[in-house]
């Protein structure tokens, strides 16, 4: 009598339910595709051009003195551009973040905007 009580109730059996909540995440699953969400509807993949380090691909050195050369890894108020939107590899963005820090040190580059 005690094991009806398990598969017999009014909520079902765990397995049942187990069964149903998977199938309602599937359910989910199916109706987020993520071709065409975020884009207009053009449908499709979209490729993005590879990133390549400046500093490996033309062998240019970092510099801290090199002011203009470091502006432009920088925003306008003065924060590192990180490396997924520079394109510069790791060994170079931790070389390339130094180089920015001395600079300001020495008053090439500023630590905030104006």
């Amino acid at each position: 009598m005690s094991d009806d009580r398990y598969f017999d109730n009014e909520h079902g059996s765990r397995h049942d339910r187990d069964r149903d909540r998977d199938r309602d995440r599937d359910m989910q699953m199916d109706d987020r595709d993520g071709d065409d969400r975020g884009r207009g509807g053009k449908g499709g993949k979209v490729f993005y051009k590879k990133k390549i380090c400046k500093f490996c691909a033309q062998k240019l050195k970092i510099d801290y003195k090199e002011a203009e050369t470091l502006r432009r890894f920088i925003t306008e108020r003065g924060k590192i551009l990180p490396r997924r939107i520079t394109g510069t590899c790791a060994k170079h963005q931790r070389a390339l973040a130094l180089a920015i820090k001395q600079a300001r040190s020495i008053a090439l580059l500023p630590f905030v905007a104006d």
